[in-house]
């Protein structure tokens, strides 16, 4: 394979983001050097194949193998190429914080690197760090290891990525906007160039300090879910209003531009691998330096009391007898990943009640059962998991769940509750018979909230 040095990008980190990074930018023309200190997903680049589970990757690393190699030699993938994004895990510490072990080691390996390249790089890290993380943690280590200055000798920018597991590849070449924390001008235009040429659409840049772009990414993160909790508040509203409707209310705000109708669907909390630490770090960056975020911390809070809440409210909704079925098990449609997972804690918290638990979900059945350790039977079929169900939750708004019909549900049982927390079925099925439909964020016991609406506003007299 032929790489010319000012066409080749490197990535170290092939992950669930880096190796979406990798081939994105292949399709667009770039030659790509990944780097990880794993030698399997090394080897399954190299071969074509993609080393990890994300739609579409497998498909377009075996389409743009031509200009995609792998290596595990920081040396080589920085000697033969003209930037290098850093792409590596930095997991919560015991504080809330980022840990910047990976970082660090990526970063001594780069300098390294530099010290046997001659003319200009440029290194961009797009994990997720704190505000002072790359300046005060990253610069120096690079500096030392290479015995050259940050700025006159080489190039650094933060840029991280907006993206969502299931729709990585899509989200990283149509960004809503280029968030670049630059450490000196010709940096930020260095990285603007490589941006515009891979991305599809014509986004917005917004260029800063390195600091106020590492905020911003936190920041950003949080609010989405400050959005999220604020839906599920309404969700909790709606089902105790006659006829309230979570979608109807939640459209209507959408509709203000000051609002946007985006992550204001209310359902179950949020969870996976960013958010809840994201909610943890911003909190913890703000303790450090003496700002009151209390707003998030309440929010942290309230999401995790989420579950206990639902569980509490769903117990007198399940049928006496019966396995209950949980339907999705990964925190979010089009993912195996279970961390933090709404299905998940369900079926836990259900089978602590003692329930015989049963569970299902298109692509995160194997990372359940690991987690769930034999307390609930995870199927390998939707149909599976509902044969002798007679509760079912659809815990995400997964396409495989959408389509179910009664006959499906009730299979040979003569009734079945299902418990829709995303309003994801036909609500036809409630009209269906021996089908219970409890549709979350609906208010489906008029009576009880008439009555309450009722006695608010004309109280009995004494």
């Amino acid at each position: 394979m032929t790489m010319t040095i000012g066409n080749t990008v490197s990535v170290v980190g092939l992950g669930k983001l880096g190796a979406c990074m990798a081939a994105a930018m292949a399709s667009r023309g770039l030659d790509v050097i990944g780097v990880d200190v794993n030698e399997r997903a090394v080897q399954s680049v190299n071969a074509g194949q993609s080393p990890v589970r994300e739609p579409g990757l497998a498909e377009m690393i075996a389409a743009h193998r031509a200009q995609l190699r792998a290596t595990t030699s920081f040396e080589d993938a920085v000697v033969h190429s003209a930037a290098t994004f850093v792409v590596v895990p930095t997991p919560s510490d015991g504080r809330g914080a980022f840990s910047l072990a990976h970082a660090s080691r990526s970063f001594e390996a780069i300098g390294a690197a530099l010290r046997q390249k001659r003319g200009d790089h440029l290194v961009v890290l797009t994990s997720t760090v704190l505000p002072g993380s790359t300046r005060h943690g990253l610069i120096p280590l690079l500096e030392k290891a290479s015995g050259r200055r940050c700025g006159p000798d080489f190039g650094l920018c933060y840029n991280p990525e907006f993206i969502a597991l299931g729709s990585v590849l899509r989200d990283f070449l149509n960004p809503d906007f280029h968030l670049v924390g630059e450490f000196d001008r010709a940096s930020g235009d260095r990285l603007e160039a490589i941006n515009r040429r891979v991305c599809l659409n014509a986004a917005p840049f917004r260029r800063m300090s390195i600091e106020n772009a590492e905020l911003a990414k936190i920041a950003l993160n949080s609010y989405v879910t400050l959005k999220i909790s604020f839906a599920n508040m309404l969700a909790d509203l709606c089902e105790r209003l006659p006829g309230g409707n979570v979608d109807a209310v939640s459209d209507a705000l959408g509709l203000d531009s000051r609002i946007g109708r985006k992550y204001l669907t209310g359902g179950l909390g949020f969870g996976g691998p960013c958010f809840p630490r994201d909610n943890a770090a911003l909190n913890f960056i703000g303790e450090a330096l003496g700002a009151d975020c209390a707003v998030i911390r309440e929010n942290d809070a309230y999401n995790r009391r989420l579950s206990a809440r639902v569980v509490a409210r769903l117990l007198p909704c399940l049928e006496s007898s019966g396995a209950v079925a949980v339907l999705g098990l990964a925190y979010k449609p089009q993912s195996d990943v279970v961390e933090q997972s709404a299905g998940i804690a369900l079926a836990l918290a259900l089978a602590d009640a003692g329930r015989q638990v049963v569970a299902f979900d298109p692509l995160a059945s194997a990372n359940a059962r690991a987690v769930l350790n034999g307390r609930a039977e995870v199927c390998d079929t939707v149909a599976g998991a509902l044969r002798d169900a007679t509760t079912v939750l659809v815990a995400t708004p997964d396409a495989a769940f959408r389509g179910l019909r009664a006959a499906d549900l009730l299979g040979a049982k003569a009734r079945v509750t299902v418990v829709d927390f995303w309003r994801a079925l036909d609500p036809s099925l409630g009209s269906q018979p021996g089908i219970r439909y409890i549709p979350i964020g609906h208010g489906t016991d008029v009576p009880a909230a008439e009555r309450a609406l009722r006695e608010l506003w004309h109280p009995t007299a004494d």
